[in-house]
């Protein structure tokens, strides 16, 4: 955001207050002020760590400090994040390997870490905790934030306190975050793309509807590419178009998405920060009227919960990267097997391919009374990531199944039915 002359602000190195604008701090003489006229009123913070998985290997590493990391997997071949050198390059998360080294030869590939990277997102999310405990989890490396209490707490404004944040991270856990700060979390959410890396960015009630109103609707959380292509039918491409529009003909165009257009293209949002629990793992099982020992039997029945768990993860937003298979006997003796995968996947015929080996290992004449499967390891899903992949086959199957889940979201959860789900039941018949 542009700073406004003569506004209160403070230095963000060193947190001296300056209330006139000028290019240096007069304390520590460093640039990265921050003025704006309603800075120390907002409250409501959205925090995303910059190029998570790159920034921990560049911090466990410093060999690589200076060099294009991708961060990515070997079978699948899709970058999952890359460093801001090599994003200079063109490369992008979702992109095919093959792609991303065409852009950057040099880089260096890393197989993801995860087990490291969540215990380094969890630091950070201590960090938020004592800064208040309204923290509402949206990956393992991103949160939103509600200040609003922390004043009188910590004897300074939210803004200050959550620049104060931002610094603890990079000195003590090693690695940079950017943060937004508004008056809802739509809008902290779209502050905190604005200055990647290290940035800290402010939008206030005077100025949101001028803001919003020049931007590409893919700015508004909810459109996708889907719902962006139908708008362009109808001739909208800018925030500013649907600000003009009232809320009874949106919603006679696109349903009760179009009351969710009306009112974040305005810049209001009312959801709150919620500090429930994040969702550690999504997962279905059944139990079986009659034991179950074949293979076949089993494995339909798997596809079905594979089913299950992929409506629940696209319904939530997220993606799992380990799945997990779990089995119970006959003499209730549970078997718990799970497999990581080179990328978060929502979708069914990803958590049926990996778990699919593991039933195979397993099912090898004992009879089973109950079957489930689940992902773990959840992280906001970026469909794009699905579809980005170098296996004709796995495109093919993902092309099939978003096209399934539209028909679904219009004629019902059952309205078609894949496969191997034809024929399965509780008894496997």
């Amino acid at each position: 955001m542009a700073e406004t002359p003569h506004a209160l602000g403070f230095c963000r190195d060193c947190f001296t207050a300056v209330t006139v604008e000028t290019s240096r701090c007069p304390n520590c003489h460093g640039p990265r002020l921050k003025h704006h006229p309603e800075l120390h009123e907002l409250s409501i913070a959205h925090i995303d760590c910059d190029a998570f998985y790159a920034a921990v290997e560049k911090r466990d590493n410093p060999e690589l400090r200076d060099k294009p990391v991708i961060i990515g997997g070997a079978t699948r071949g899709v970058v999952s994040t890359a460093c801001y050198v090599a994003r200079i390059k063109g490369v992008r998360s979702a992109m095919p390997m093959f792609q991303a080294l065409k852009l950057c030869p040099e880089a260096i590939v890393i197989k993801p870490d995860i087990r490291k990277y969540s215990a380094v997102g969890q630091q950070v999310r201590q960090l938020m905790l004592e800064l208040t405990p309204l923290v509402e989890p949206l990956s393992i490396d991103e949160a939103f934030l509600d200040l609003a209490g922390t004043t009188r707490l910590h004897g300074r404004s939210p803004a200050l306190s959550l620049a104060t944040l931002l610094k603890t991270i990079e000195e003590k856990i090693g690695i940079s975050a950017s943060a937004g700060l508004s008056y809802n979390k739509y809008l902290a959410k779209v502050a905190s793309d604005l200055e990647k890396p290290r940035g800290f960015s402010v939008i206030g009630k005077a100025e949101a509807t001028a803001f919003l109103a020049e931007k590409s609707v893919s700015l508004i959380w909810g459109v996708g590419r889907a719902f962006q292509d139908q708008l362009l039918k109808d001739g909208i491409t800018r925030i500013g178009q649907l600000q003009g529009m009232e809320r009874a003909e949106l919603m006679r165009r696109y349903g009760v998405m179009g009351a969710r257009l009306f009112h974040l293209a305005r810049g209001e949002d009312a959801r709150s920060v919620s500090a429930r629990d994040e969702s550690k793992s999504i997962s279905a099982e059944t139990t079986f009227n009659n034991d179950i020992r074949a293979y076949d039997a089993l494995e339909r029945i798997l596809w079905q919960l594979s089913e299950r768990v992929s409506w629940r993860a696209k319904k939530d937003g997220l993606a799992g990267l380990t799945v997990a298979l779990k089995l119970k006997t006959t003499d209730f003796k549970t078997r718990s097997r799970n497999t990581t995968l080179d990328s978060p996947t929502q979708l069914a015929h990803n958590i049926f391919s990996a778990a699919q080996p593991l039933l195979k290992r397993e099912a090898t004449g004992t009879e089973f009374r109950l079957i489930g499967v689940g992902i773990s390891n959840l992280s906001e899903a970026l469909p794009e990531m699905e579809t980005a992949t170098l296996d004709a086959r796995f495109a093919a199957l993902t092309k099939a199944e978003q096209a399934i889940d539209k028909l679904r979201g219009r004629y019902g959860k059952h309205a078609v039915e894949r496969g191997l789900g034809f024929r399965a039941d509780e008894d496997g018949q």
